[in-house]
């Protein structure tokens, strides 16, 4: 039987061979070993894996020598089984063979020997090993401690690891204190992952070199929109007024991330010539843009502004109507007094007939809130034609159920809509729309059958 397994195992089909090896190892009889340990040596990899994990059930010392040999196999993956096998054999012969392999090409041959040399009871005896053994493992935050001899092995590995270790590696780097810190992250700069160069730019932003700023601006241009609002926050930081022109610039990218962080940047700098820009932004289709275009207006706090914060009165967004008025309040406390307001009537006389309701709420209130002369009103419009606008306020209870429209939490979502319909608000008929195209069709029926209720 024994010469016929023997004989099995030079089979030329491979999948003969694995199935041999399998047969061996749940026999669990010693007659075993000596065939397993043929295996090792088999010309596919498959064959090679199996018969290692197969012995360590054995737990003979006889298998230690041929798993050693194991560990100079051209395969990742059959060093890395051989180095799991010494592990769990507990044979403290093979700890000198093992620490090599925490330098090794492949991660997870790295990984495996580093758990194995734990189980094993090995421990560093110098910061070269303990570095090693660190980065085999991935616990890169630990190398914080080994201050800038940690810097070598972490170059290393965002140089030549996978995106994932580099992204790890460059965050790590961001926060030793080196004179290589800043090379390293502009080299990091232009590594393929958008993620890598994200982390670099936060590195280079708090660090604020302006002689970083050249380099920085170039991805500015770069072809992932979240690489570029982050490079605007970096050349904020890093170029100062230079970085001026490159962010007005920035207030027309096709990106509502972009398009924000370039109106927070230019705000922060205070920037006067950014004004007509970020005037134009209350109208960006973005509501996360227009807020923050509406916010860097009052930073800025020109009197330019007046006229645009008005008409970001009559938003169809609760959020960017509130800040208007907050930020119409900093510029000018008495603004609705200003000559300058009169400009704004032909926004406010469209706006009641816009098809939402809270914008015509808004203009009607808006109308009495800055005491526009009837009389002279009615010379440039015609009342007579401008439909009848409903200016019975909402219940006050809307603004926070639309909200709660669009929480994290379904059930929340579903109760919002639920509560909308009982009210029967008809000012509630745009966010109920958006809702009835929830990716919960809980929410989706529950947001149709509120908008039944309106009718």
């Amino acid at each position: 039987m024994l010469w016929w397994t023997h004989q099995q195992l030079r089979a030329r089909n491979p999948q003969t061979r694995l199935a041999v090896v399998e047969k061996l190892a749940s026999a669990g009889e010693e007659k075993s070993i000596a065939p397993l340990m043929l295996a090792l040596k088999d010309k596919e990899a498959d064959v090679r894996c199996a018969a290692a994990k197969a012995l360590v059930k054995f737990q003979d010392r006889r298998a230690v020598a041929p798993l050693i040999e194991m560990l100079k196999d051209t395969v990742p993956l059959a060093r890395a089984a051989a180095s799991e096998a010494l592990g769990h054999l507990g044979d403290p012969a093979a700890t000198d063979r093992l620490v090599p392999l925490l330098r090794d090409q492949d991660p997870i041959v790295r990984a495996v020997a580093a758990r194995s040399l734990h189980r094993l009871g090995w421990r560093p005896s110098t910061d070269a090993q303990k570095i090693n053994q660190i980065l085999a493992l991935g616990n890169l935050q630990q190398l914080l401690t080994m201050g800038p001899e940690a810097v070598e092995p972490l170059l290393e590995l965002m140089r030549y690891g996978p995106p994932n270790k580099q992204l790890s590696a460059v965050k790590t780097l961001g926060q030793i204190k080196d004179p290589r810190l800043v090379r390293t992250m502009l080299e990091a700069l232009k590594k393929e992952s958008p993620a890598v160069r994200i982390a670099a730019l936060e590195v280079l932003e708090r660090i604020a070199d302006p002689a970083t700023y050249p380099e920085v601006e170039k991805l500015l241009k770069d072809t992932s929109a979240s690489v570029r609002s982050a490079a605007v926050d970096a050349a904020t930081r890093c170029g100062g007024q230079r970085a001026v022109p490159v962010l007005l610039a920035a207030l027309k990218d096709t990106s509502w991330e972009v398009r924000r962080a370039a109106a927070k940047a230019l705000g922060f700098i205070g920037e006067n010539s950014a004004v007509p820009g970020l005037c134009e932004l209350i109208q960006d289709p973005d509501r996360d843009v227009r807020e923050a275009g509406i916010s860097a207006l009052g930073q800025i706090n020109d009197v330019r502004a007046l006229v645009p914060l008005v008409t970001a009165l009559l938003d169809v967004e609760r959020t960017v109507r509130t800040l208007a008025h907050a930020t119409l309040r900093k510029l000018k406390k008495d603004w609705e007094q200003s000559p300058l307001i009169a400009e704004a009537v032909p926004a406010v006389q469209a706006a009641l007939s816009h098809p939402d309701y809270w914008v015509r709420y808004s203009a009607t209130q808006l109308i009495e809130q800055l005491k526009i002369d009837v009389d002279r009103f009615t010379e440039q419009i015609d009342v007579s034609l401008a439909p009848k606008v409903e200016t019975t306020p909402p219940h006050v209870a809307l603004p926070f159920l639309a909200d709660l429209l669009f929480d994290r939490d379904r059930d929340l979502r579903v109760a919002a809509a639920e509560a909308l319909a009982r009210l029967r608000e008809r000012g509630a008929a745009t966010v109920l729309a958006a809702a009835a195209r929830d990716a919960d069709h809980a929410v989706q029926n529950a947001a149709q059958a509120a908008l039944a209720a309106l009718n």
